[in-house]
């Protein structure tokens, strides 16, 4: 069976993508079927990040299953509350299509909306619908709450702070390496049925990110409170660069303390990769790169997941990356450029 979304109309297909969003969150007092939504600020500071993804450029629906990319497409922007040290608790979801999308499609991509929804915590609280003369754009708001006193910014590195890194990077990189490359065999023989290896972990990384809540609940635990913080979703290099920009500091990374999951490492060699390559600057990984003063480093030393890789240093010695073998480079960023 195949619904046309026009049977429906704008705000029918919202009521019916919507009906299974109850509200979780106590400050959400008026969430979708007004004007606006009316969110409890209380005594917390109102965090709001919005994030936009186009059919093309940021996604291929020749690999990327719908509800996975309606997940992801939460994910992504509940990651940047996280990385002001804040909790998201409410998103809106807007979205242009062309006439190719089946409501059915609609329900896969909103039932991916919805499970990152519940396994966040989060409100759908409203958005818009329209038309698109091709393919999709994906533009989700997130709107988070978090204490005036411990929320992080760009801006708060010191000379003298240890530079930290969660989790791993470079493998959601080489999963889309991976699919890309079974997209063109595909292209070119589409009886071809793809191949990706079973490298679960990479084509995961890719296709069903997590953003670090589990960080920021442990942050809270432990009492810390990090200088600067910025989630790595252009790449480590990248990061690094908007962190001393904004901090008017300089960086010294070391190669050896930037983490990366051993599957991830082979596969970059099978691509003839350099692992540290994609770990700089392959993007997409959603993990947390923030600073903190030395005189925390007990309370991260023995934590799982979090990797000291480096040190702020002053401006005027500039951003540089010291490798395995010893070498000191200056440090380029190549990762995501957007236009």
């Amino acid at each position: 069976m195949r619904t046309d979304v026009n049977t429906l109309g704008e705000f029918g297909l919202i009521e019916h993508l919507t009906r299974d969003f109850p509200l979780l969150q106590p400050s959400s007092l008026k969430g979708v079927g007004d004007d606006a939504a009316v969110i409890d600020n209380g005594a917390f500071c109102t965090v709001v990040s919005t994030d936009m993804l186009v059919e093309g450029i940021h996604f291929d629906l020749a690999y990327v299953p719908i509800k996975h990319l309606g997940y992801k497409a939460v994910v992504v922007n509940l990651s940047d509350i996280y990385a002001m040290n804040a909790f998201p608790r409410q998103i809106t979801v807007s979205i242009a299509i062309s006439n190719r999308y089946s409501v059915e499609a609609l329900d896969d991509l909103y039932a991916g909306i919805r499970a990152a929804c519940e396994a966040y915590g989060v409100d759908l609280v409203g958005g818009d619908t329209t038309s698109s003369p091709k393919g999709m754009v994906i533009s989700i708001t997130a709107i988070g709450q978090g204490e005036k006193e411990l929320l992080t910014y760009r801006n708060g590195a010191r000379v003298g702070d240890l530079i930290c890194i969660t989790g791993d990077l470079g493998a959601a990189y080489l999963g889309l390496q991976l699919l890309e490359r079974e997209k063109q065999l595909w292209q070119e023989n589409p009886g071809i049925q793809p191949d990706l290896e079973d490298q679960k972990y990479a084509v995961g990384r890719q296709l069903k990110p997590e953003a670090r809540r589990d960080m920021i609940e442990t942050f809270r635990k432990v009492g810390l409170k990090p200088t600067a913080m910025i989630d790595i979703s252009d790449g480590l290099a990248s990061e690094i660069f908007h962190i001393c920009k904004q901090s008017k500091v300089g960086a010294l990374v070391e190669e050896s303390g930037i983490p990366m999951h051993p599957e991830a490492e082979l596969l970059a060699l099978k691509f003839k990769l350099d692992p540290a390559t994609c770990a700089l600057n392959g993007g997409e990984d959603y993990e947390l790169l923030f600073t903190i003063d030395p005189a925390d480093v007990e309370k991260v030393k023995y934590l799982p997941e979090i990797y000291i890789a480096g040190e702020i240093l002053d401006a005027n010695d500039g951003i540089k990356l010291n490798t395995k073998g010893g070498n000191l480079h200056d440090l380029k960023a190549q990762g995501w450029v957007h236009f």
